[in-house]
């Protein structure tokens, strides 16, 4: 039923404004119909309202200097708010023509508000109205605030050339009324130090007050938390060691999407639609497509996404949701730059596969050993009824023996700490919780001596994880544990540099997931805090036990995962199939219970979810007298497209008992279609299910009756809707107590295993099967070695000069010794082009520290840069492309700046990039690098 705009006004918009902290009725604070004598004389144009110099205003809200702050046009709930869009423009300027800042600007029908920044963006929908302390910090920012693009960024924070474009680019499409940003930067290249200097910038530059970091896990959190305290210490935080409730005086929150769903669903605690300015979402791929992505549409702010996954594979709803075109986020760098960066940005890796027999050729009596074929026949079970596939390993079947041989292996391939004993840090990446435990046991059993210390089991819901001197913390921050056993946990996200293993001990099939695990070793240590357990990475190792690098060479995008509806949504889907096919077939009665039943349904969608209140326009269509009265196609097509969708903001119910009564809704209406082949297979299910009720239980006991009567074929030759609503109402509230079947438990076995394939897939400088790092420890214990007793070596040592002849003759010898050595290997190992085989040598044997020509130009632009940090971000791709290319031609041309491949930045190249001065201070640094 429509509402006029009085009613509207009253029952809709002045509930909202008392929400948001407006008494209406207090003329301090909100004035009605508030009186503003125009400035235009009557009929002086078209849009002029018809009356003698006046305009009332629906609502007008004052600020604590009561003055006018916003104002509000209201329009009843049947029309578009849109209409009084212009009205509420005019009445702004003319407020703002007797002396005041201009408004904020505010359109409604009740249902729909718009918010328009007038002169600073375009309208906008919005959840709410603003507080009177939000619309006191929009008007101040709007005053204070100064042009990003000459705001200098901070460089101590993040002073790497990608991450000062990665700043500028954001912050420029802000100064272009941009919201939505996508920042896809490798894990390990400093993702979250980029945006804490780009809301340092913001704060500064007096474009944000209040910022939001969202993330997904409590230890992301813990992490991000530590690096806002350790980058903007004076910034107030929130949250401090034990808060639950939101504090509303701090300027960084960090939070957890559950944590922020929870907030803004909770009315007792409010949180304004309009309390942040900059909303940061780590690891944008996951959880916004959920019920979570409600926090972002509940403050509809200016919104940055992070992410690590490969442009390439980033889903096409990422794109949408930051509004950039698919395979376009607003700045990206890859893994691949980052490690081929000089000098490296970040570490690479190796690879070595590790397959054992059972691995590859299951567990059968065609390969289990014939003393453990004995054991098994002592033990009484049946060899010949062992038959496992390889894939089967930590599903259906558990081999110790497998597992003891990965450990195995691991602790003797492993990159060791500087004492050669003991893995580095490292991460076994497990099935499930029971495997991490398992493998845990094997560390204890076969390494006694660390006494329970070497590997430990870090899972999300173990509370000794978390804080300081928790699971985690000693693991980041001490020589013991070596070895984190993580299920999930640690796939993503933890920043731990000293990690120099990865262990790949289960399969994967999300290409995004697998390459997050992978950056979990991607991270260079800081060298100005070297932990003594790790002061030396020059690449890391990773096991990949289960074939997982081939799974993605083979499938780049990973499995297909299809896309699954939530149950309660299935549920809804269903009964409203149900009912369309009991009205089609004359069935009243079916229909009329079924409809009843979606009522109740219709009960428990959260009201407080943001969600739910977007779509009030069409939940009010159901309250209309005549809806329900004919349910004919139409509607049943109206409750499908626009009331079935919003049933996955359901995350509160009893989902067992919600699969008991889907089943028992497709089974009734596989009947009502005449499906009989269908209905008899879904019964048997259904029976199963009641069968696995443990009678044992008291509350299960209370029902025995029914239990044993539904496994009968006489119970279901008779059972009607009647029966069906019987079994879901005693039935249904009991499938929590399920016993599974024996038939889902796991087979443990002991078997020795063996191993079946080892091989490096990464090789070193020209395909040898040794790391970079390998072959230089090589050739410095061979140098070292020959010193003692080659004269020419010794020559070099003390600093005396070398013939010709001389190095000809160490050369031969070099190139004859095992790992051979040549000037061409030394210049791809050490990254020099120039320096000669003395040079070399004396750089080996400490005399002197090899300075490369790429090192001597990195560092020269870095410094160039950080003295130039209001450069934007066609300024520092200018730069970025100059670095590559004199390190590439070791000089260059006045000329070449104005050639390909500048050219592709500006058709002017360095002239239409830069001023003529700035041009001197680069033609100047590039001179100095010639030299």
């Amino acid at each position: 039923m429509s509402k006029s705009e009085a009613q509207t006004r009253f029952d809709l918009i002045d509930q909202q404004l008392a929400q948001s902290g407006w008494n209406v009725k207090d003329p301090t604070q909100v004035i009605e119909e508030f009186d503003i004598l125009t400035a235009l004389p009557r009929g002086a144009a078209e849009s002029a309202p018809p009356y003698d110099g006046h305009q009332f205003s629906d609502y007008v809200l004052l600020g604590k200097d009561r003055k006018p702050v916003a104002v509000i046009e209201a329009k009843k709930s049947s029309r578009d708010a849109a209409i009084g869009r212009e009205q509420a423009k005019q009445y702004c300027y003319n407020i703002q023509k007797q002396g005041g800042e201009l408004p904020f600007c505010f359109y409604t029908n009740g249902h729909d508000i718009y918010f328009w920044d007038l002169e600073n963006a375009p309208p906008r929908k919005v959840m709410g109205f603003p507080t009177r302390d939000d619309l006191e910090r929009f008007a101040y920012i709007r005053r204070n605030r100064k042009p990003l693009t000459q705001e200098v960024i901070n460089t101590s924070i993040a002073g790497r050339d990608y991450q000062i474009r990665a700043i500028r680019s954001v912050l420029e499409g802000i100064e272009q009324k941009k919201r939505d940003f996508l920042l896809v930067m490798a894990t390990g290249t400093g993702k979250t130090r980029t945006c804490i200097a780009m809301v340092d910038t913001l704060m500064r530059a007096g474009h944000a007050e209040k910022i939001l970091f969202l993330v997904d896990r409590i230890a992301l959190r813990e992490q991000a938390l530590a690096a806002f305290k350790e980058y903007l210490p004076n910034e107030p935080r929130w949250p401090n060691v034990g808060e639950k409730l939101i504090a509303k005086d701090r300027r960084i929150y960090v939070a957890t999407y559950p944590t922020m769903l929870n907030i803004i669903r909770d009315e007792a605690q409010h949180l304004s639609p309009h309390f942040f300015d900059f909303i940061v979402v780590d690891e944008s791929h996951r959880s916004i497509y959920n019920s979570y992505g409600e926090v972002l549409a509940y403050f509809k702010t200016i919104t940055l996404g992070l992410t690590a996954t490969p442009t390439d594979i980033i889903d096409h709803n990422t794109f949408k949701l930051f509004h950039c075109e698919d395979g376009l986020p607003t700045f990206a760098y890859t893994y691949e730059e980052a490690v081929n960066n000089v000098p490296p940005y970040l570490s690479n890796f190796q690879v070595m596969k590790i397959q054992t027999k059972f691995q590859i050729e299951g567990i059968s009596k065609r390969t289990i050993s014939l003393d453990d074929q004995k054991k098994l026949i002592l033990q009484g079970k049946e060899v010949e009824e062992i038959n496992f596939e390889g894939s089967q390993l930590e599903k259906q079947v558990i081999n110790k023996g497998t597992n003891t041989l990965i450990v195995r292996e691991f602790m003797e391939e492993s990159i060791k700490d500087s004492n050669g004993v003991l893995p580095g840090k490292t991460i076994f990446f497990c099935t499930t919780k029971a495997h991490a435990r398992r493998m845990e046991e094997i560390f204890d059993k076969l390494y006694p001596q660390h006494k329970g210390e070497l590997a430990k089991v870090l899972v999300s819901d173990d509370p000794r994880v978390y804080g300081k001197g928790g699971l985690l913390d000693q693991f980041t921050n001490s020589d013991m544990p070596r070895v984190a056993i993580s299920v999930d946990m640690l796939d993503t996200g933890i920043d731990v540099r000293e990690i120099v293993n990865l262990v790949f001990a289960k399969p994967v099939y999300s290409y995004t997931k697998f390459w997050q695990m992978v950056g979990r070793g991607t991270r260079l240590l800081e060298t100005s805090k070297p932990k003594p357990w790790c002061t030396d990475k020059d690449v890391f190792l990773i096991l990949d036990c289960w074939d997982n690098f081939e799974y993605f060479k083979l499938n780049p995008k990973g499995k297909k995962l299809k896309p699954q509806l939530p149950l309660p949504v299935r549920l809804v889907g269903l009964r409203l199939d149900k009912i369309e096919k009991a009205i089609d077939g004359g069935h009243h009665e079916i229909a009329e219970r079924e409809t009843k039943k979606l009522h109740l349904q219709l009960n428990t969608l959260p009201q407080t979810s943001v969600v739910i209140k977007e779509a009030a326009a069409a939940l009010n269509r159901l309250r209309e007298e005549n809806f329900w009265n004919i349910l004919n196609h139409q509607k049943l097509e109206f409750l499908r497209a626009e009331i079935k969708p919003l049933f996955r903001t359901v995350s509160e119910a009893d989902f067992k008992a919600m699969r008991f009564e889907r089943d028992l809704l497709e089974y009734s209406l596989a009947l009502l279609n005449e499906e009989k082949e269908q209905a008899e297979t879904i019964k048997e299910g259904i029976i199963e299910q009641i069968s696995e009720l443990p009678l044992s239980v008291g509350f299960v006991k209370q029902e025995e009756a029914l239990i044993r009567a539904a496994q009968t074929n006489y119970y279901w030759a008779k059972a009607d809707e009647e029966a069906f609503d019987d079994m879901v109402v005693k039935l249904g509230p009991l499938m929590k107590f399920r016993e599974q079947s024996s038939t889902q438990e796991q087979t443990h076995l002991d078997l020795k295993d063996e191993l079946h394939k080892k091989e490096w897939v990464e090789f070193g400088p020209q395909h040898e099967a040794v790391s970079v790092s390998r072959y230089r420890e090589m050739v410095a214990a061979l140098i070292v070695e020959l010193t003692e007793h080659n004269p020419v070596l010794q020559k070099i040592k003390t600093g005396e000069v070398v013939s010709t002849q001389e190095a000809n003759e160490l050369a031969e010898l070099l190139h004859e010794e095992h790992p051979h050595i040549t000037e061409a290997l030394l210049r791809l190992v050490y990254k020099n082009r120039k320096a000669h085989l003395i040079q070399f040598i004396r750089h080996i044997l400490g005399i002197e520290v090899l300075q490369s020509f790429p090192d001597t130009v990195s560092a020269a632009f870095d410094r160039f840069i950080r003295t130039h940090a209001t450069l934007n971000g066609r300024q520092l791709e200018f730069l970025g492309l100059l670095k590559s290319f004199i390190v590439e031609r070791e000089k260059v041309e006045k000329r070449d700046l104005i050639n390909t491949p500048f050219t592709v930045i500006h058709p002017q190249g360095i002239r239409g990039v830069f001023s003529p001065a700035e041009i001197d201070e680069i033609l100047q640094l590039t001179e100095r690098l010639a030299a």
